[in-house]
Protein backbone atom coordinates (compact mmCIF):
# COMPACT_ATOMS: atom_id res chain seq x y z
CA UNK A 1 0.00 0.00 0.00
CA UNK A 2 2.98 2.25 1.01
CA UNK A 3 4.35 2.23 -2.66
CA UNK A 4 1.01 1.96 -3.91
CA UNK A 5 0.36 5.08 -2.31
CA UNK A 6 3.99 6.95 -3.48
CA UNK A 7 3.33 5.81 -7.54
CA UNK A 8 -0.04 7.58 -7.16
CA UNK A 9 1.59 10.73 -5.82
CA UNK A 10 4.15 10.39 -9.10
CA UNK A 11 1.22 10.35 -11.47
CA UNK A 12 -0.83 13.23 -9.75
CA UNK A 13 2.34 15.55 -10.13
CA UNK A 14 3.27 14.50 -13.64
CA UNK A 15 0.64 13.68 -15.32
CA UNK A 16 -1.71 17.14 -15.53
CA UNK A 17 1.41 18.45 -16.44
CA UNK A 18 1.56 15.90 -19.50
CA UNK A 19 -1.46 16.92 -20.51
CA UNK A 20 -1.76 20.17 -19.90
CA UNK A 21 0.88 20.66 -21.91
CA UNK A 22 -0.04 18.56 -25.01
CA UNK A 23 2.25 15.79 -24.51
CA UNK A 24 -0.33 13.09 -23.94
CA UNK A 25 1.99 10.66 -25.71
CA UNK A 26 3.65 10.45 -22.49
CA UNK A 27 0.58 9.13 -20.58
CA UNK A 28 1.18 5.51 -21.78
CA UNK A 29 4.69 5.16 -20.83
CA UNK A 30 3.97 6.89 -17.32
CA UNK A 31 1.36 4.28 -16.73
CA UNK A 32 3.24 1.36 -18.19
CA UNK A 33 5.81 2.29 -15.21
CA UNK A 34 3.59 2.50 -12.52
CA UNK A 35 0.92 -0.37 -12.96
CA UNK A 36 3.03 -3.06 -11.21
CA UNK A 37 -0.10 -4.53 -10.03
CA UNK A 38 -3.38 -4.97 -12.47
CA UNK A 39 -5.34 -3.07 -9.79
CA UNK A 40 -2.30 0.04 -10.15
CA UNK A 41 -3.24 -0.26 -14.04
CA UNK A 42 -6.60 0.07 -13.85
CA UNK A 43 -6.61 3.56 -11.35
CA UNK A 44 -4.02 4.58 -13.65
CA UNK A 45 -5.61 4.43 -16.71
CA UNK A 46 -9.10 5.86 -14.83
CA UNK A 47 -6.72 9.00 -13.46
CA UNK A 48 -4.88 9.93 -16.72
CA UNK A 49 -8.59 9.59 -18.68
CA UNK A 50 -10.27 11.63 -15.61
CA UNK A 51 -7.08 14.34 -15.94
CA UNK A 52 -7.51 14.41 -19.67
CA UNK A 53 -11.21 15.34 -19.48
CA UNK A 54 -10.55 17.79 -17.26
CA UNK A 55 -8.09 19.58 -19.40
CA UNK A 56 -10.51 19.17 -22.56
CA UNK A 57 -13.23 21.28 -19.86
CA UNK A 58 -10.95 23.95 -19.23
CA UNK A 59 -10.25 24.63 -22.44
CA UNK A 60 -13.61 24.63 -23.45
CA UNK A 61 -14.81 26.67 -20.88
CA UNK A 62 -12.26 29.04 -22.14
CA UNK A 63 -13.71 29.32 -25.68
CA UNK A 64 -16.88 29.89 -23.82
CA UNK A 65 -15.67 32.75 -21.99
CA UNK A 66 -14.76 34.42 -25.21
CA UNK A 67 -11.07 33.78 -25.36
CA UNK A 68 -11.49 33.51 -29.27
CA UNK A 69 -14.40 36.29 -29.74
CA UNK A 70 -13.03 37.71 -32.47
CA UNK A 71 -12.90 34.81 -34.62
CA UNK A 72 -14.61 35.81 -37.23
CA UNK A 73 -12.70 39.16 -37.41
CA UNK A 74 -11.20 39.87 -41.04
CA UNK A 75 -8.30 42.33 -39.29
CA UNK A 76 -6.81 42.38 -35.81
CA UNK A 77 -6.45 39.37 -33.48
CA UNK A 78 -8.15 37.36 -35.54
CA UNK A 79 -5.30 35.19 -36.87
CA UNK A 80 -4.34 34.80 -33.48
CA UNK A 81 -7.45 33.36 -32.11
CA UNK A 82 -7.88 31.46 -35.19
CA UNK A 83 -4.24 29.72 -34.50
CA UNK A 84 -5.33 29.49 -31.01
CA UNK A 85 -8.29 27.48 -31.78
CA UNK A 86 -6.59 25.51 -34.11
CA UNK A 87 -4.23 24.10 -31.80
CA UNK A 88 -7.02 23.59 -29.25
CA UNK A 89 -8.68 21.56 -31.95
CA UNK A 90 -5.41 19.55 -32.19
CA UNK A 91 -4.66 19.06 -29.00
CA UNK A 92 -8.55 17.91 -28.29
CA UNK A 93 -8.00 15.43 -31.30
CA UNK A 94 -5.03 13.64 -29.75
CA UNK A 95 -7.06 13.40 -26.69
CA UNK A 96 -9.50 11.79 -28.36
CA UNK A 97 -7.40 9.55 -29.82
CA UNK A 98 -5.13 8.72 -26.56
CA UNK A 99 -8.77 7.64 -25.37
CA UNK A 100 -9.05 5.62 -27.89
CA UNK A 101 -6.17 3.42 -28.09
CA UNK A 102 -6.36 3.02 -24.13
CA UNK A 103 -6.54 -0.65 -23.14
CA UNK A 104 -10.05 -0.58 -21.84
CA UNK A 105 -11.62 1.95 -23.45
CA UNK A 106 -14.24 4.40 -21.76
CA UNK A 107 -17.18 4.55 -24.42
CA UNK A 108 -19.01 7.56 -22.13
CA UNK A 109 -15.89 9.47 -21.81
CA UNK A 110 -14.66 8.67 -25.12
CA UNK A 111 -18.08 10.19 -26.43
CA UNK A 112 -17.72 13.30 -24.44
CA UNK A 113 -14.25 13.65 -25.76
CA UNK A 114 -15.59 13.47 -29.44
CA UNK A 115 -18.48 16.04 -28.19
CA UNK A 116 -16.01 18.51 -26.89
CA UNK A 117 -13.93 18.42 -30.64
CA UNK A 118 -17.04 19.08 -32.37
CA UNK A 119 -17.70 22.02 -30.27
CA UNK A 120 -14.31 23.14 -30.79
CA UNK A 121 -14.54 22.67 -34.62
CA UNK A 122 -18.59 24.69 -34.61
CA UNK A 123 -16.09 27.64 -33.68
CA UNK A 124 -14.15 27.49 -36.58
CA UNK A 125 -15.35 30.69 -39.61
CA UNK A 126 -17.80 29.57 -41.90
CA UNK A 127 -15.83 28.76 -45.15
CA UNK A 128 -16.14 31.53 -48.29
CA UNK A 129 -17.64 29.70 -51.10
CA UNK A 130 -16.29 30.67 -54.21
CA UNK A 131 -18.31 32.47 -56.30
CA UNK A 132 -20.76 30.80 -59.32
CA UNK A 133 -18.45 30.24 -62.89
CA UNK A 134 -19.65 31.93 -65.47
CA UNK A 135 -21.06 30.06 -68.30
CA UNK A 136 -18.35 29.04 -70.67
CA UNK A 137 -15.43 31.37 -69.12
CA UNK A 138 -12.05 28.95 -69.08
CA UNK A 139 -13.43 25.78 -69.76
CA UNK A 140 -14.00 25.98 -73.83
CA UNK A 141 -17.35 28.50 -72.88
CA UNK A 142 -18.15 32.04 -73.00
CA UNK A 143 -18.65 33.88 -76.34
CA UNK A 144 -18.54 31.23 -78.77
CA UNK A 145 -16.84 28.44 -76.19
CA UNK A 146 -17.58 24.89 -76.89
CA UNK A 147 -16.05 21.68 -75.51
CA UNK A 148 -17.04 20.01 -72.23
CA UNK A 149 -17.34 22.83 -70.85
CA UNK A 150 -18.99 25.30 -73.41
CA UNK A 151 -22.08 27.50 -73.17
CA UNK A 152 -22.69 31.33 -72.71
CA UNK A 153 -23.16 32.81 -75.89
CA UNK A 154 -22.49 30.59 -78.74
CA UNK A 155 -21.09 27.68 -76.58
CA UNK A 156 -22.41 24.87 -78.89
CA UNK A 157 -20.48 21.87 -77.05
CA UNK A 158 -21.72 18.60 -76.31
CA UNK A 159 -20.68 18.61 -72.58
CA UNK A 160 -23.21 21.98 -72.06
CA UNK A 161 -25.62 19.68 -72.46
CA UNK A 162 -24.29 16.71 -70.62
CA UNK A 163 -23.06 18.66 -67.60
CA UNK A 164 -25.93 17.74 -65.51
CA UNK A 165 -27.06 14.20 -66.59
CA UNK A 166 -25.62 10.96 -64.91
CA UNK A 167 -23.78 8.74 -67.00
CA UNK A 168 -26.46 6.44 -67.83
CA UNK A 169 -28.66 8.78 -68.97
CA UNK A 170 -25.72 10.22 -71.25
CA UNK A 171 -25.69 6.78 -72.81
CA UNK A 172 -29.67 6.90 -73.79
CA UNK A 173 -28.98 10.27 -75.15
CA UNK A 174 -26.47 9.25 -76.79
CA UNK A 175 -28.14 5.97 -78.12
CA UNK A 176 -30.57 8.10 -79.41
CA UNK A 177 -28.90 9.90 -81.19
CA UNK A 178 -26.95 7.19 -83.14
CA UNK A 179 -30.26 5.38 -83.77
CA UNK A 180 -31.63 9.17 -85.36
CA UNK A 181 -28.25 8.87 -87.58
CA UNK A 182 -29.19 5.43 -88.76
CA UNK A 183 -32.80 6.21 -89.53
CA UNK A 184 -31.70 8.56 -91.24
CA UNK A 185 -29.87 6.48 -94.09
CA UNK A 186 -26.72 6.83 -92.61
CA UNK A 187 -24.67 3.97 -90.57
CA UNK A 188 -23.27 5.42 -87.41
CA UNK A 189 -20.47 2.90 -87.66
CA UNK A 190 -19.40 3.29 -90.79
CA UNK A 191 -16.63 -0.16 -92.20
CA UNK A 192 -13.54 2.38 -93.94
CA UNK A 193 -12.65 5.41 -94.43
CA UNK A 194 -9.51 6.87 -96.61
CA UNK A 195 -7.30 9.18 -95.16
CA UNK A 196 -4.73 10.91 -97.23
CA UNK A 197 -2.89 12.68 -94.36
CA UNK A 198 -2.31 11.77 -90.60
CA UNK A 199 -2.10 14.89 -88.40
CA UNK A 200 1.88 15.01 -88.55
CA UNK A 201 1.95 14.61 -92.09
CA UNK A 202 -0.99 17.35 -92.70
CA UNK A 203 1.34 19.79 -90.60
CA UNK A 204 4.45 19.11 -92.22
CA UNK A 205 2.99 19.71 -96.19
CA UNK A 206 1.16 22.86 -95.16
CA UNK A 207 3.75 24.27 -92.82
CA UNK A 208 4.41 26.99 -94.74
CA UNK A 209 0.94 28.18 -95.04
CA UNK A 210 1.13 31.74 -93.57
CA UNK A 211 -1.85 33.14 -91.06
CA UNK A 212 -5.19 33.87 -92.94
CA UNK A 213 -4.05 32.27 -96.05
CA UNK A 214 -6.10 29.46 -97.51
CA UNK A 215 -5.13 26.96 -99.75
CA UNK A 216 -7.93 26.67 -102.43
CA UNK A 217 -6.20 23.61 -104.59
CA UNK A 218 -5.33 21.06 -101.72
CA UNK A 219 -7.73 18.46 -101.22
CA UNK A 220 -6.97 16.74 -98.47
CA UNK A 221 -8.99 13.16 -95.89
CA UNK A 222 -8.30 13.15 -92.57
CA UNK A 223 -10.11 11.21 -89.62
CA UNK A 224 -9.57 11.09 -86.00
CA UNK A 225 -11.49 11.40 -82.55
CA UNK A 226 -13.54 14.51 -81.53
CA UNK A 227 -11.65 15.84 -78.40
CA UNK A 228 -13.67 19.26 -78.07
CA UNK A 229 -16.29 20.86 -79.99
CA UNK A 230 -16.92 25.14 -80.30
CA UNK A 231 -19.32 26.35 -81.90
CA UNK A 232 -20.14 30.36 -82.93
CA UNK A 233 -23.34 30.33 -84.78
CA UNK A 234 -22.63 29.53 -88.43
CA UNK A 235 -19.08 28.84 -87.45
CA UNK A 236 -17.51 25.40 -85.59
CA UNK A 237 -14.20 24.10 -84.39
CA UNK A 238 -13.40 20.74 -83.91
CA UNK A 239 -10.12 18.98 -82.64
CA UNK A 240 -9.63 15.92 -83.32
CA UNK A 241 -7.02 13.29 -82.09
CA UNK A 242 -5.79 10.57 -84.51
CA UNK A 243 -2.48 8.31 -83.27
CA UNK A 244 0.05 11.03 -84.27
CA UNK A 245 -0.77 13.92 -83.09
CA UNK A 246 -4.28 16.38 -83.13
CA UNK A 247 -5.39 19.29 -85.93
CA UNK A 248 -8.79 21.28 -85.87
CA UNK A 249 -11.53 21.28 -88.37
CA UNK A 250 -12.76 24.65 -90.03
CA UNK A 251 -16.38 23.95 -89.76
CA UNK A 252 -18.60 26.89 -92.10
CA UNK A 253 -22.35 26.62 -92.59
CA UNK A 254 -21.76 27.98 -96.18
CA UNK A 255 -19.35 25.62 -97.31
CA UNK A 256 -21.21 22.84 -95.50
CA UNK A 257 -24.67 23.80 -95.88
CA UNK A 258 -27.82 21.96 -95.28
CA UNK A 259 -25.21 19.07 -93.57
CA UNK A 260 -23.83 21.73 -91.14
CA UNK A 261 -26.58 21.51 -87.92
CA UNK A 262 -27.34 17.96 -88.27
CA UNK A 263 -23.25 17.33 -88.40
CA UNK A 264 -22.98 19.33 -85.36
CA UNK A 265 -26.33 18.07 -83.88
CA UNK A 266 -24.91 14.27 -84.12
CA UNK A 267 -21.42 14.58 -83.03
CA UNK A 268 -20.06 14.60 -79.54
CA UNK A 269 -16.71 14.27 -77.64
CA UNK A 270 -14.92 10.59 -78.15
CA UNK A 271 -16.82 10.15 -81.47
CA UNK A 272 -14.77 9.30 -84.49
CA UNK A 273 -15.23 11.75 -87.39
CA UNK A 274 -13.80 12.00 -91.04
CA UNK A 275 -13.08 14.83 -93.21
CA UNK A 276 -12.79 16.16 -96.68
CA UNK A 277 -11.70 19.71 -97.52
CA UNK A 278 -9.64 22.66 -98.08
CA UNK A 279 -6.69 23.71 -95.92
CA UNK A 280 -6.63 27.29 -94.18
CA UNK A 281 -4.69 28.63 -91.73
CA UNK A 282 -6.59 30.78 -89.26
CA UNK A 283 -5.66 34.30 -87.94
CA UNK A 284 -4.67 32.97 -84.88
CA UNK A 285 -2.08 31.02 -86.91
CA UNK A 286 -3.81 27.41 -85.98
CA UNK A 287 -3.59 24.84 -89.39
CA UNK A 288 -6.88 23.40 -89.71
CA UNK A 289 -9.27 21.32 -92.36
CA UNK A 290 -11.47 23.58 -94.66
CA UNK A 291 -14.33 21.12 -94.05
CA UNK A 292 -16.05 20.39 -97.55
CA UNK A 293 -17.87 17.41 -96.74
CA UNK A 294 -17.83 15.91 -92.83
CA UNK A 295 -18.82 12.38 -91.84
CA UNK A 296 -19.96 10.02 -88.54
CA UNK A 297 -17.33 7.32 -88.57
CA UNK A 298 -17.62 5.84 -85.15
CA UNK A 299 -20.48 7.01 -82.55
CA UNK A 300 -19.03 7.27 -79.01
CA UNK A 301 -22.17 6.07 -76.06
CA UNK A 302 -19.76 7.39 -73.05
CA UNK A 303 -18.58 10.26 -72.51
CA UNK A 304 -14.55 10.89 -72.71
CA UNK A 305 -12.80 12.48 -69.08
CA UNK A 306 -13.27 15.70 -67.87
CA UNK A 307 -10.33 17.72 -70.00
CA UNK A 308 -9.74 19.87 -66.86
CA UNK A 309 -9.36 17.06 -64.31
CA UNK A 310 -8.69 14.42 -66.56
CA UNK A 311 -7.91 11.27 -65.68
CA UNK A 312 -7.57 11.21 -61.76
CA UNK A 313 -8.50 7.97 -60.85
CA UNK A 314 -5.51 5.66 -60.48
CA UNK A 315 -7.87 2.61 -60.14
CA UNK A 316 -9.65 3.82 -63.21
CA UNK A 317 -6.56 4.51 -65.37
CA UNK A 318 -5.20 0.63 -64.75
CA UNK A 319 -8.56 -0.65 -65.38
CA UNK A 320 -9.54 1.03 -68.21
CA UNK A 321 -6.17 1.52 -70.06
CA UNK A 322 -7.75 2.44 -73.30
CA UNK A 323 -9.25 5.65 -71.69
CA UNK A 324 -5.30 6.70 -69.65
CA UNK A 325 -4.33 6.62 -73.21
CA UNK A 326 -6.93 8.77 -74.42
CA UNK A 327 -6.05 11.77 -72.06
CA UNK A 328 -2.11 11.02 -71.78
CA UNK A 329 -0.23 11.18 -74.98
CA UNK A 330 2.58 10.13 -72.68
CA UNK A 331 1.26 6.55 -72.22
CA UNK A 332 0.44 5.90 -75.81
CA UNK A 333 4.51 6.69 -76.41
CA UNK A 334 5.44 4.69 -73.52
CA UNK A 335 3.62 1.38 -75.23
CA UNK A 336 4.78 2.77 -78.90
CA UNK A 337 8.47 2.76 -77.11
CA UNK A 338 8.21 -0.54 -75.59
CA UNK A 339 7.12 -1.59 -78.84
CA UNK A 340 10.37 -0.12 -80.61
CA UNK A 341 12.37 -2.05 -78.01
CA UNK A 342 11.34 -5.06 -78.29
CA UNK A 343 11.50 -4.86 -82.14
CA UNK A 344 15.45 -3.64 -81.86
CA UNK A 345 16.11 -6.82 -79.72
CA UNK A 346 14.32 -9.37 -81.83
CA UNK A 347 16.09 -7.69 -84.94
CA UNK A 348 19.55 -7.73 -83.20
CA UNK A 349 19.71 -10.81 -82.23
CA UNK A 350 17.96 -12.71 -85.69
CA UNK A 351 21.03 -10.25 -87.51
CA UNK A 352 23.17 -12.27 -85.26
CA UNK A 353 22.04 -16.21 -86.29
CA UNK A 354 19.81 -16.62 -83.34
CA UNK A 355 16.33 -18.60 -83.95
CA UNK A 356 13.34 -17.22 -81.66
CA UNK A 357 11.56 -20.45 -80.77
CA UNK A 358 8.70 -20.40 -78.70
CA UNK A 359 8.35 -23.01 -75.48
CA UNK A 360 5.64 -23.88 -73.83
CA UNK A 361 4.01 -21.95 -71.46
CA UNK A 362 2.20 -24.40 -69.17
CA UNK A 363 4.50 -27.13 -67.60
CA UNK A 364 3.86 -30.05 -65.54
CA UNK A 365 6.59 -29.34 -62.84
CA UNK A 366 7.87 -25.56 -63.14
CA UNK A 367 11.52 -25.21 -62.75
CA UNK A 368 14.37 -22.78 -63.87
CA UNK A 369 14.40 -20.48 -61.16
CA UNK A 370 13.48 -20.43 -57.56
CA UNK A 371 9.87 -18.79 -57.26
CA UNK A 372 6.28 -19.61 -56.72
CA UNK A 373 4.26 -20.48 -59.79
CA UNK A 374 0.52 -20.11 -60.33
CA UNK A 375 -1.43 -22.82 -60.55
CA UNK A 376 -3.70 -24.11 -63.03
CA UNK A 377 -5.88 -26.98 -64.04
CA UNK A 378 -6.22 -28.61 -67.49
CA UNK A 379 -9.71 -29.80 -68.07
CA UNK A 380 -9.24 -31.80 -71.54
CA UNK A 381 -6.49 -33.62 -70.02
CA UNK A 382 -6.97 -34.03 -66.51
CA UNK A 383 -3.21 -32.22 -65.53
CA UNK A 384 -2.35 -30.28 -62.85
CA UNK A 385 -0.29 -27.72 -64.71
CA UNK A 386 1.57 -24.62 -63.70
CA UNK A 387 2.41 -21.39 -65.60
CA UNK A 388 5.95 -20.99 -66.38
CA UNK A 389 8.44 -19.13 -64.27
CA UNK A 390 11.04 -19.20 -66.39
CA UNK A 391 12.12 -20.58 -70.15
CA UNK A 392 15.70 -21.25 -69.43
CA UNK A 393 15.25 -25.26 -69.08
CA UNK A 394 13.23 -25.69 -72.40
CA UNK A 395 16.01 -23.30 -73.71
CA UNK A 396 18.41 -25.65 -72.90
CA UNK A 397 17.46 -28.94 -74.01
CA UNK A 398 17.46 -26.89 -77.24
CA UNK A 399 21.16 -25.98 -77.33
CA UNK A 400 21.59 -29.76 -76.42
CA UNK A 401 19.69 -31.04 -79.27
CA UNK A 402 21.67 -28.52 -81.84
CA UNK A 403 20.12 -25.67 -81.91
CA UNK A 404 23.62 -23.63 -80.87
CA UNK A 405 21.98 -19.91 -80.77
CA UNK A 406 18.52 -19.41 -79.47
CA UNK A 407 16.10 -16.60 -77.78
CA UNK A 408 12.74 -16.18 -76.83
CA UNK A 409 11.07 -12.86 -75.77
CA UNK A 410 8.41 -14.04 -73.52
CA UNK A 411 6.28 -13.35 -70.46
CA UNK A 412 7.04 -15.03 -67.24
CA UNK A 413 4.63 -15.66 -64.33
CA UNK A 414 5.66 -15.43 -60.85
CA UNK A 415 3.07 -15.56 -57.77
CA UNK A 416 5.48 -13.47 -55.54
CA UNK A 417 5.11 -9.49 -54.58
CA UNK A 418 5.54 -7.20 -57.03
CA UNK A 419 8.89 -6.97 -57.77
CA UNK A 420 10.85 -6.32 -61.37
CA UNK A 421 12.07 -9.83 -62.23
CA UNK A 422 13.84 -9.64 -65.88
CA UNK A 423 14.07 -12.81 -67.72
CA UNK A 424 17.80 -13.43 -68.84
CA UNK A 425 17.07 -15.47 -72.29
Amino acid sequence: EGRRHTRMLLLRTLLPAAVSSRCCRLVPPLAALASASPADAAAVRAFSMQQAAVVAAQRQRRVHRGVLGGLRMCSGGGGSALADLERDIQAQGEVVRELKAAAERDEAAIKAAVERLLALKAQLPAPVEPPPAKSGGKGGGGKGGGGRGGGGKGGGGSGAAEAELSESEIFRVRLDKAQAVAAGGHTPYAYSFAPTHSSATFAEAFDSLSPGAEDASAEVALCGRVMTKRSFGKLAFFTVQDGEGTFQLYLDKKRLGAAFRPFLDATDGGDFVGVKGGVKRTDKGELSVLVAEATLLTKALRPLPDKWKGLADVNKRYRQRYLDMIVNPRVRATFAARARITSYLRRYLDERGFLEIETPCLNAQPGGAEAKPFETYHNALGLDLTLRIATELYLKRLVIGGVERVHELSATRRCEQRLFTPTAV
